[in-house]
């Protein structure tokens, strides 16, 4: 199954309303940058074994990885959770930038170095969502 395919079938297995949710993000993401590259993570290891929820990427860096090896991953990622829904900001480099700039404006929503949680989209704010992840890709491109 190709990427595209396997993000669709991933987003149509949820339930609502985080189907509808991540349509949503899924969406505006693609609008913010279109030609990205897409990455999905199914979330298992090599194994078969679950180790984390699934994840849609958008974008590609390098990571650098403190032994000096390198890999290509993506820039900002989606993933409904138990909970509500994770938006990924990677390769960020200083860890209290998202917190400090966009914590207090994107409304209910818990923000890390390269997490910006919440339960629904209508929590937030999806300009100031629009623009941490716009911050981001500059950031790591």
């Amino acid at each position: 199954m190709n990427v595209e395919a396997s993000i669709n079938s991933y987003i149509a297995a949820l339930p609502e309303p985080k189907q509808g949710d991540i349509t949503t993000l899924n969406t505006r993401i693609l609008q913010l940058l279109p030609n990205c590259k897409l990455w999905f993570f199914d979330g298992k290891d090599p194994n078969g074994k679950v180790v984390t929820n699934p994840q849609i990427g958008f974008g590609q860096q390098t990571k650098l990885y403190a032994d000096g090896k390198t890999k290509a991953f993506y820039q900002v990622g989606i993933s409904a959770n138990t909970v509500g829904i994770s938006v990924y900001i990677m390769g960020i480099e200083d860890k209290t930038y998202l917190p400090n700039t966009y914590g207090e404006k994107i409304g209910k929503a818990s923000v890390t170095g390269y997490c910006i949680k919440f339960k629904n989209v209508k929590d937030i704010n999806l300009k100031v969502l629009d623009e941490a992840i716009l911050d981001g890709v500059k950031q790591t491109s």
